[in-house]
């Protein structure tokens, strides 16, 4: 590598290191004061840069917020890809992802994801860069298909069920019942005493009780 290339390289690496400096920044700040509340000029603070520089990352707050958002779906997706891999029964699969979930609904990147399904929901006008954002998550949902699919083949799962839409409706109904415990705090409960761990342990041994083929 000549002197050219390793200069180019060290200013792209110091480019990607600021990028991913910017992101934590604002996801702390959206995760502090709320989307809506925090500005562009918390964000270079809490970053230790020039309001300049952030808007040359991001000339739009909408665009750092989807950012953040893309970000933090990563994980999710990932999980996603490598348990459909695994060499397990569909109904094992299952019981993995809950636990996913279960691990992080008590990460607080969980309360910024619900703020920003009600930022996106209420937007007046299509959100910038959301496609980014969607595509992502097109690819967690051809991920969960394969596994929906190894259910009706290896018949860990009931067959007399229609299995795509009960386990896609169990999934998404696990998922938002776990993010919404993470606003536990901000929210009126039955019993405000109760943890969240022990209410979602309930909850996946009752759907994987239901679902799973008894013989």
């Amino acid at each position: 590598m000549d002197a050219k290339e390793r200069y180019e390289k060290e200013r792209s690496d110091g480019k990607q290191q600021r990028l991913l400096a910017i992101l934590e920044a604002a996801e702390q700040e959206f995760i502090r004061r709320g989307i809506e509340k925090t500005t562009m000029q918390h964000i270079a603070d809490a970053a230790n840069i020039g309001i300049a520089t952030l808007f040359r990352y991001f000339p739009k707050k909408e665009k750092l917020i989807v950012a953040v958002a893309t970000k933090l779906l990563q994980p999710i997706h990932d999980a996603f890809m490598a348990t459909a891999a695994l060499p397990l029964s569909c109904l094992d699969k299952l019981e993995r992802l809950f636990d996913f979930l279960i691990e992080e609904h008590n990460r607080a990147s969980a309360k910024f994801m619900v703020d920003f399904d009600s930022y996106a929901a209420h937007s007046q006008e299509p959100v910038e860069d959301m496609e980014t954002f969607v595509a992502l998550h097109r690819r967690i949902s051809l991920h969960f298909a394969a596994i929906v699919q190894s259910g009706i083949e290896d018949r860990s799962i009931r067959q007399d069920l229609q299995i795509k839409e009960t386990l896609t409706t169990i999934m998404n109904s696990f998922g938002h019942f776990s993010r919404q415990l993470s606003l536990q705090n901000n929210i009126l409960l039955f019993e405000s005493d109760l943890e969240s761990r022990p209410q979602l342990l309930i909850l996946k041994g009752m759907f994987l009780e239901y679902v799973k083929n008894p013989s």
